[in-house]
């Protein structure tokens, strides 16, 4: 398996994590009955948790952006050095990214966000030029 599709299943995994951390802090906060409920009695998320959730609907958004230009490039077989340092960079800034969102660094979050999603529109922009 080449770099690039190691570092799609890497984030895969670690949206799975996240997953994990906003299911784990939902329980707290509005216990399991609630969770295992159809929830129609609508009920949100504080603090952290709630922070934790939107970074989650970021970065699943962050995913299927991602995955298709990996995918592309890797049936093209355009993989190259600068297909592999825009996935490590988007890798990398997506992992900052969580933290920073948590921890509300609102400057820091927005130019972490950035690169990764520059680092996206690089692997589009090489898989054009391959195809």
């Amino acid at each position: 398996m080449s770099n690039e599709l190691t570092i799609l299943a890497l984030y895969g995994l670690f949206v799975c994590l996240l997953v994990f951390l906003k299911v784990t802090g939902a329980m707290g906060q509005l216990g399991i009955g609630y969770l295992m409920s159809a929830r129609d009695e609508k009920r949100e998320l504080k603090g952290i948790t709630a922070r934790l959730d939107r970074a989650l609907a970021n970065s699943t958004t962050a995913m299927m952006l991602f995955a298709p230009a990996i995918l592309v490039l890797g049936q093209l077989g355009a993989f190259s050095s600068s297909t592999l340092v825009a996935a490590q960079i988007f890798l990398i800034a997506r992992v900052l990214y969580v933290p920073a969102y948590a921890l509300g660094l609102t400057g820091l979050r927005t130019a972490i966000w950035l690169a990764g999603f520059a680092a996206t529109i690089v692997l589009y922009l090489i898989a054009l030029m391959a195809a």
